[in-house]
């Protein structure tokens, strides 16, 4: 009996030896690979923006008032990364960026610019560009400034006073401030910013987040003029300054309505580009960064990346224009980030800077703040490319070909819809529910693109759709499996 058991080991265990190792899951770090700096002892940097100076200089602002020098910033050994203090004495530093000398600088009283004279590595000359708006000491009262749009132009991004109310001059609004200093009012409508960002043909969007008047959080395209959805700042157009640049006051949207009502009632009104499901995509939603490296960041190139300061995440956003407005889908993209995710930037190599605090409303991750670096390997992920809004359904392309038997099983895929109500009062569940049904999908030749033909497309719903059964044209499954489309217009063509 002990031979026999010994020859069905041996026999089992070659076996064993011959048969195929089964091939490991994909996962993100194979294709994105998170770098972590390590601050300096008794630093607080609790990032508020990135900066990108000549000779691959980086700056890291914080939200306790400092700028700090990253040198070698792009070392492949983050053990290599040192940090020196740039300024101090600023006043919460959301917003940085360089132009001819001068790192300008978005606090929370004002623009400023401060410059290095001597050369030694820390500013010395301090000055104020624009200080038009109030303050009052609220902890609510953040301002984010962008980078420079091809005017020249910062623009700022003004939290509501407590969230609610405007009680501060220009507290809910978007302004401009110009190269020459002037502040010229912009967007109203504003509730609570979490970061700004231009996408690659220079159009700025902010994120806003869940509460009055904000049923989730949310990408929205700051066009000059607009009304962004929350009445709270409407007061201002009051302001001889205000009814110069804008002519009229926005009529006060119904609470307990629907965006896309109150939209086609409100010229004014620019509903969301993209809405961000609550839990599901995160709960506070962050800085923006549009990928412009020219593929040095994969395949994913004039295509939005946004921030999540609950969840420690990155998520993916590809937009498009309908009806002369900006829609499109999110797509999850990076976790765990080693704080809750605040401004994230793309620096000249193509790599992504992203700063953390979890100051105020904690977050996934569980350090109190760090400053990473997120770099392509190389690789590319099997995932949805785009989404597409079609008058009859959707067009997905993806980063690989498709096996074509399972992309084209109506079975591989589950779409659902919902909205959430426009109100006053804070927040809203999913709401409105809907199931659609999927009645065809056709592949493309090159596998590369699937078309779905659905019944029951749902105007001013997300779409969210589960692609679970799909699997590449070398059976592996999307690393990412899940798509939400905001149907704010369905096409007519």
């Amino acid at each position: 009996m002990l031979r026999i058991g010994i020859l069905a080991s041996v026999v089992l265990f070659s076996a064993a030896t011959l048969l195929p190792a089964q091939e490991k899951p994909a996962t993100e770090d194979d294709y994105y690979r998170l770098l972590t700096f390590t601050v300096p002892k008794g630093v607080v940097l609790e990032a508020g923006a990135f900066a990108f100076l000549p000779e691959n200089k980086v700056v890291v602002s914080s939200r306790r008032g400092e700028i700090y020098l990253i040198e070698n910033a792009y070392s492949k050994n983050p053990a290599k990364v040192t940090f020196k203090r740039y300024a101090h004495g600023l006043h919460e530093v959301l917003g940085l960026d360089y132009r001819d000398g001068w790192l300008y600088v978005t606090q929370r009283p004002e623009v400023s610019r401060i410059k290095d004279t001597t050369g030694d590595g820390k500013a010395d000359l301090f000055e104020t560009v624009n200080a038009g708006w109030d303050i009052n000491g609220d902890y609510h009262e953040y301002a984010f400034g962008s980078k420079f749009d091809r005017d020249g132009n910062i623009w700022v991004t003004l939290c509501l006073t407590g969230s609610f109310n405007s009680n501060g001059k220009y507290r809910g609004w978007c302004v401009r401030i110009t190269p020459d200093g002037e502040l010229i009012p912009t967007c109203s409508g504003i509730r609570s910013p979490g970061g700004m960002g231009l996408n690659a043909a220079g159009d700025v969007f902010y994120t806003d987040n869940q509460g009055p008047w904000n049923g989730t959080c949310s990408l929205k395209h700051l066009k000059p003029g607009s009304f962004q959805g929350h009445p709270g700042g409407n007061k201002w157009f009051d302001l001889p300054e205000v009814k110069r640049v804008l002519k009229t006051r926005p009529q006060d949207p119904q609470s307990g309505s629907r965006i896309m009502i109150e939209a086609d009632k409100i010229p004014e009104y620019v509903p969301p580009a993209v809405l961000f499901p609550y839990t599901k995509m995160g709960k506070s939603a962050s800085g923006i960064a549009c990928d412009v490296s020219g593929g040095k960041f994969g395949p994913f190139q004039k295509q939005m990346f946004v921030g999540d300061q609950s969840a420690s995440t990155v998520m993916r956003c590809f937009l498009e224009k309908v009806d002369g407005r900006f829609q499109g889908a999110c797509f999850p993209f990076r976790q765990g980030f080693a704080s809750g995710t605040l401004p994230i930037e793309f620096g000249p190599d193509g790599s992504m800077f992203a700063g953390g605090t979890n100051r105020g409303w904690g977050s996934r991750g569980t350090k109190p703040f760090a400053v990473e670096r997120m770099v392509w390997t190389g690789t590319v992920p099997f995932e949805v490319h785009e989404m597409r809004a079609k008058p009859d359904g959707f067009e997905l392309t993806f980063t690989h070909p498709v096996d074509r038997k399972t992309a084209q099983s109506i079975e591989s895929y589950k779409l659902t819809t919902y909205t959430y109500i426009y109100q006053a009062s804070y927040g809203s569940p999913e709401v409105d529910h809907t199931t659609p049904t999927i009645t065809k999908v056709t592949v493309a030749d090159d596998g590369k693109s699937a078309r779905l033909y659905i019944d029951g497309l749902q105007r001013g719903h997300v779409h969210e759709l589960h692609l679970n059964g799909v699997r590449s044209a070398k059976k592996q499954p999307l690393l990412h499996q899940q798509a939400y489309y905001t149907l704010n217009n369905i096409p007519k063509k």
